[in-house]
């Protein structure tokens, strides 16, 4: 079994807390599935879940290279050169990291408001860009973007390898036909 799941804002990727915090369990209430991988408390965006122990070690395998592509929506202006770092790397406390690919997007079409709304300031500009990993490390994104003088105002993970959001809201799930590994 495979599930795609749109986190929404402010939800652990886990099923449960101690601390009361909102949590995969209050979306998702199948048995014996697991999470692929992590997304930030902060962040939104797709999450696959699945009971398939060989598809979630091939899906966050660091050697499998698996892209992830995020929409990131900056403080600022991306320049050419501030993309360029991103993807020749940047020199993070845990060590380098580079990205895929780093280009500047337009505001995502049909996205969805956030609860609540990124901070707004009168008189700095935001934008947008596209961020493709191959792996992932904690808050990395958000590191990476703040290291080139961008800083994350939103965080919404696209993809994972070919799949997508879709048309999945906060909080929506389907499941999908896994893949079949030999």
């Amino acid at each position: 079994m495979l599930i795609l799941f749109n986190k929404p804002y402010r939800v652990l990727s886990q099923f449960r807390d101690p601390d009361g915090r909102a949590t995969l369990g209050d979306f998702i209430d199948l048995p014996g599935v697991y999470a692929a991988g992590r997304l930030d408390f902060d962040s939104e965006g797709l999450m696959l879940l699945t009971d398939d122990g060989r598809l979630q070690a091939r899906i966050t395998q660091p050697r499998n290279k698996t892209r992830k592509t995020y929409w990131v929506q900056v403080e600022g202006e991306p320049s050419a050169e501030q993309l360029a770092e991103l993807t020749r790397g940047v020199h993070l406390k845990d060590g380098p990291a580079r990205a895929a690919a780093a280009r500047r997007i337009d505001a995502p079409d049909g996205l969805w408001e956030r609860n609540p709304p990124i901070r707004y300031r009168k008189n700095v500009r935001d934008s947008w860009i596209e961020i493709v990993l191959t792996e992932g490390r904690n808050r990395q994104v958000r590191r990476m973007t703040a290291a080139v003088g961008l800083p994350t105002l939103r965080l919404i993970r696209y993809s994972i390898g070919d799949w997508t959001l879709g048309d999945l809201q906060p909080g929506e799930w389907r499941e999908v036909k896994a893949p079949k590994f030999a």
